[in-house]
């Protein structure tokens, strides 16, 4: 049995449609209604959601952004690549790990509205989770599309054509 296999089968994980597993593991019960939250929301949000969320190689997290942040929080394996190109198309890499030295961080916050996606290197996984606010609903989720990211990111070629589905 690989290693990961008994993370996914302990949580209950299933698949992911960005590649990886999950499971929700809070959504809150309190709302905000969507006339409180910024014009990019369309319906009521719960105040917060997390999930676990676990990636083995040579799988990947494919290139996706939603309405609002996402911390992500290291908790076993290997060390996470977060990839992201901002608003202002600037592409920045970060590790979320547990050894700091080497340049690994235990959170990460993706900015909303920010392309991002992630990978594990060689045979390896990693087990994090992510927290959203206000909470996440599979509408506020928008999968790139490989063309229009190339096209509008050209500078980003290669990391947009390895950690693209379509």
């Amino acid at each position: 049995m690989k290693a990961y296999q008994k993370w996914i089968d302990q949580l209950g994980l299933l698949p992911h449609p960005e590649g990886g597993f999950y499971k929700e593991t809070y959504r809150c019960q309190e709302h905000i209604s969507a006339v409180h939250l910024p014009d990019r929301f369309d319906q009521a949000h719960c105040f917060s959601t997390a999930i676990y969320y676990l990636l083995n190689a040579p799988n990947f997290s494919a290139f996706h952004r939603i309405k609002q942040d996402e911390l992500w929080h290291f908790y076993q394996g290997r060390p996470l690549t977060i990839h992201v190109i901002n608003a202002s198309g600037n592409y920045q890499k970060m590790l979320l790990g547990d050894d700091p030295s080497q340049g690994q961080s235990f959170q990460h916050v993706v900015k909303a509205g920010d392309w991002f996606a992630a990978s594990v290197d060689d045979e390896n996984y990693a087990l994090v989770g992510c927290t959203v606010a206000p909470g996440f609903e599979f509408n506020d989720f928008e999968l790139a599309k490989k063309n229009e990211l190339l096209s509008q990111y050209p500078q980003h070629k290669s990391v947009i054509a390895s950690l693209c589905i379509a």
